[in-house]
């Protein structure tokens, strides 16, 4: 949610504008596509702990280690770069041609961009499954933050992790089933959004 929310503008943004920096932005996001969710993880516990730079700040609106918060930073994290890097390329791959004839109108800025992001809506809807796989499945950094406590924050990837090592083997499959079921749903209602955008 959050990863979309920042992900969409931000990658829209690197397709649509060129300025100073934006090569090494691009790579910065490039390498979080690819990093380790667990060194994520571990970056969020040393950021939150006490003795980190944000445990020390003790303010409200920084969540604690071993909450909900801390899971939903640390899978935003891992989701942002996802999304920013697949809505950059959908937002790319539109025909440069369209927003000079948008322009040729009188199209502002915000409705030049509005149009080829509407354009892009398909690989826009690509990037936001990409993100949503990418922490559905996360085991390692929710567990890190987290801390795996049950009726806090214990989801049901750390569920089949703990059933397991306790060889209770058929309650982590039919918890495996289920996280797929999820899954499937949600990803089946993001092709129906899809199909639609395609339609249109």
């Amino acid at each position: 949610m959050f990863s979309t929310l920042i992900g969409v503008p931000v990658g829209a943004a690197l397709g649509l504008t060129r300025f100073m920096g934006r090569k090494l932005l691009v790579a910065f996001m490039y390498t979080g596509m690819g990093f380790p969710p667990v060194v994520i993880g571990l970056f969020v516990y040393l950021m939150l702990s006490r003795s980190g730079p944000l445990g020390q700040l003790n303010s409200p609106l920084i969540p604690a280690l071993f909450t909900p918060g801390a899971m939903i930073i640390a899978q935003t994290i891992i989701a942002f770069p996802l999304v920013a890097g697949f809505t950059m390329a959908a937002v790319m791959s539109v025909d440069p041609q369209l927003r000079q004839q948008v322009q040729s109108l009188g199209a502002t800025t915000w409705q030049t961009a509005w149009t080829v992001i509407t354009e892009a809506r398909i690989g826009v809807i690509v990037a936001v499954i990409a993100g949503f796989g990418g922490i559905i499945s996360e085991v390692g950094a929710v567990m890190l933050v987290g801390g795996n406590i049950e009726g806090r924050t214990r989801v049901l990837t750390t569920a089949i992790v703990l059933e397991t090592r306790k060889g209770n083997f058929e309650l982590a499959i039919a918890l495996g089933l289920i996280l797929l079921g999820i899954t499937f749903v949600i990803n089946a209602l993001m092709l129906r959004l899809q199909g639609k955008a395609i339609d249109t």
